[in-house]
């Protein structure tokens, strides 16, 4: 009982006793589909949902999916106004492009209404702005937010007599150096799949080495000598201390390689450490490192931000939209969103949370 009287009061609800009449439940008989993303909170936000219905009458039907069949059905969905989803786990690179095509709905006043109930000042304010965050509005609800980190494996270092990198210089260097094809282990793992993913990881590593797809004025630089060096570094990565295949690798096989102790070095996101330690997943346990990303030789370090929000289809009746921006507040709220990550989502967002001694790594067993 007290489990659900917290979670009524996170979604403002006030306190609802179990077996309450369907009169009590404000979307008793509302469906939602949510597509989702098949990161690692996706089967925990499947699991948590029925809590929601439970609460509010709601049911909550999570589908999960690929990043590519994420995008194909959520854009069919929007361009035929079929209203096959309800809301969806939306991409920080994809919010601008349906809000600008009209298919999300604004969540600007309700965020402005709801402030004090959401606790907004505990969302860290980069992630409110990156996670659908655009052009002076909120177009979709920050839901999981990452950073972009170095994974690496700690005894394979030690056993070379190397220092995790300081530098992108010396990265490239450990990498190769750490690269040994006779026992199957390679310095260095990326994206290499042609489109978003390739993409992405190569545009993190171009930052990395002070390189820009844009100069300061706007004006495409692609050939600028940072850009080029980065090609070029990548290039040579993949070539001699990649894994057999790795060219057409996206995210999932990226990190599998990483789990099964195929990899010495691997940028990432951040939401893959929590499955590093788990024995059922991963065969590297108690031996993967995480830091944040070097940079070239006199170059600040920065790493970039990334994730998830939660945008509402703008197709859907004014019933659906305001049970499905319940759900957001609910799923987003201090309470839920811990217990996500207590289940293992790996998806933070709140400050209160980074400083949550139940969700630092040392009491936190894998689940």
């Amino acid at each position: 009982m007290k489990h659900f009287i917290g979670l009524a009061a996170a979604l403002g609800l006030g306190a609802m006793v179990a077996g309450a009449a369907a009169a009590d439940k404000p979307y008793d008989g509302v469906t939602l589909n949510l597509a989702s993303q098949n990161d690692q909170f996706a089967a925990v936000l499947a699991t948590v949902a029925p809590q929601f219905e439970a609460l509010t009458g709601a049911k909550v039907n999570v589908d999960i999916l690929s990043y590519p069949e994420l995008l194909t059905k959520i854009t069919a969905d929007y361009v035929g106004h079929t209203k096959g989803y309800d809301l969806a786990t939306v991409d920080i690179v994809w919010s601008g492009q349906f809000a600008d095509a009209g298919y999300t709905v604004d969540l600007s006043d309700w965020i402005k209404r709801d402030a004090a109930e959401i606790k907004v000042d505990d969302i860290y304010p980069s992630l409110m702005a990156s996670l659908g965050g655009y052009k002076g509005k909120q177009v979709a609800f920050p839901f999981a937010g990452y950073a972009n980190v170095l994974a690496y494996r700690k005894d394979l270092y030690e056993a070379a007599g190397l220092m995790p990198p300081a530098t992108m210089e010396e990265f490239i260097a450990d990498a190769l150096k750490l690269t040994d094809r006779s026992k199957k282990i390679y310095g260095f793992v990326a994206n290499g799949q042609k489109g978003p993913a390739v993409a992405q990881d190569w545009m993190q590593y171009n930052r990395q080495f002070g390189g820009s797809i844009f100069d300061k004025n706007g004006k495409p630089a692609l050939n600028s000598p940072e850009n080029v060096a980065s090609v070029v570094a990548y290039k040579k990565l993949f070539d001699e201390a990649a894994p057999p295949g790795a060219a057409d690798y996206d995210w999932g096989g990226r990190e599998e390689s990483f789990r099964q102790g195929l990899v010495a070095n691997m940028q990432t996101w951040s939401i893959g450490a929590a499955d590093y330690d788990n024995p059922k997943v991963s065969k590297i346990a108690g031996k993967a490192g995480i830091m944040l990303t070097p940079s070239a030789n006199g170059l600040p370090q920065e790493y970039g931000i990334g994730g998830w929000a939660l945008g509402i289809n703008r197709d859907i009746d004014p019933k659906k939209q305001e049970a499905a921006w319940a759900f957001i507040k609910w799923v987003t709220s201090p309470a839920v969103h811990k217990e996500l990550n207590m289940k293992g989502a790996g998806s933070y967002l709140r400050k209160s949370e980074m400083i949550d001694p139940n969700l630092s790594p040392s009491s936190r067993s894998c689940r």
